[in-house]
This record gives C-alpha cells, structure tokens and sequence, in this order.
C-alpha cells in the first residue's frame, strides 16, 4: 500500500498526514507526478480557493496524473476542496473549469439568516451505503469549513447530505471515489474511521 497526499500548496497537510497516522496508515506527501503515480491510495486535501488549487495543480503538472488515477478506479479520498475540483466548474472569482469528473457546478450558500462560510461541526445524512463510510452511523458529526459546495447532475453519486439552510451533498462517492466536503482530519474519531475505511478499500 503505498498513501499519496498530493502538495499542490494548501496549508493542512501535515495535518492530514498525521491523522493517517494516528489510524495506523503511513502516507507520503508529495508533488512529484511520478511518485503520484505509484500511488495505490490517492488523497487530495485543501483549504482556499477553487482557482488558486487549480492554477497551482496545472503548474506543478498534476491535473492530467490525478484524472488518469481517478479513471483507472483506483481509492481517491477528496477532502474539501478535493471535492470541488472534482466538478466540472467553480464559480468563486468567476467561472474556472474543474477536473471534470463529475458534471456539474461548485456554487457559494445562498444570503440568508445563516453565516457564511459554513463553519463548525454539523451531521450526514448517509443516502446510500458504502464501504467507506462503514461503522459510522447515520447523524454522525464531521467538521466542515466553507463556503461552496458541489451540485453534481447526477444525484445517484451523492453518499451523504447535510443541512444548513438547504440540503447540499456534503459527500459523493463514485467507485472508488469518495470525497467529502467535510474534513476528516478534524473530525476526531469517527473522521479516523473514515480514514481507516479508505486505506483498507
């Protein structure tokens, strides 16, 4: 088993890092496409803007290494903006196109009485049974920091929704695919339960 974090420039992932660790997997962090393609186990984090992740995986020569491992259905863990860039667009600073696995827009929380961004500890509802999110039950609590979320048009690849002033998919699960708009790696013990499923996938 060979864990890949991919560094494309988001701040958390020694974080993530050591939340594999502290569920007993090691990983690599790393932005090289080779090492990337040896990957068995591919995890992509990230905390900021849809274009800068982007901009910055097109620069550093990833976008095509990522697509190919995700179409070769090989375990992906998105992670926030791991998620998004997963859409075919992105609507923050205008539109910028995404890897494209996924049809569909990543779009900002409507005004309302709610702030944005979406910030703190909220529940899944699970919408269909998978084995990465085995042994965590429906209403369990994940950590989420944001202030888009993705509307795929296929709504069959949504594994879990979550409320906060409008349903929105807060995980997709395709394959072997899975992310999550939520973070693991803060998320305590059923966020490492997550992280457990995944590496053993």
């Amino acid at each position: 088993m060979k864990i890949v974090i991919v560094d494309y420039g988001s701040g958390n992932l020694r974080s993530v890092q050591r939340s594999f660790e502290r569920a007993g997997f090691s990983s690599q962090i790393t932005h090289d496409p080779n090492i990337l393609s040896e990957a068995t186990h591919l995890v992509v984090p990230g905390v900021g803007a849809f274009s800068d992740c982007m901009d910055n995986l097109e620069k550093l020569q990833l976008l095509e290494p990522i697509r190919e491992f995700i179409k070769a259905d090989k375990p992906y863990l998105g992670m926030c903006l791991g998620l998004q860039i997963l859409f075919s667009e992105g609507t923050e600073f205008g539109s910028k196109p995404g890897l494209g696995i996924l049809p569909g827009q990543v779009v900002r929380f409507a005004k309302n009485e709610l702030k944005v961004p979406h910030m703190g500890w909220n529940q899944i509802t699970i919408q269909k049974e998978i084995p990465q999110l085995k042994g965590i039950p429906n209403g369990t609590y994940f950590y989420f920091v944001h202030s888009y979320y993705g509307t795929p048009e296929n709504k069959e690849c949504i594994a879990t929704t979550t409320d906060y002033g409008v349903q929105f998919p807060s995980a997709i699960a395709q394959g072997r695919l899975f992310a999550c708009q939520f973070h693991p790696e803060k998320s305590q013990e059923m966020g490492r339960q997550l992280l457990k499923n995944f590496a053993n996938l």
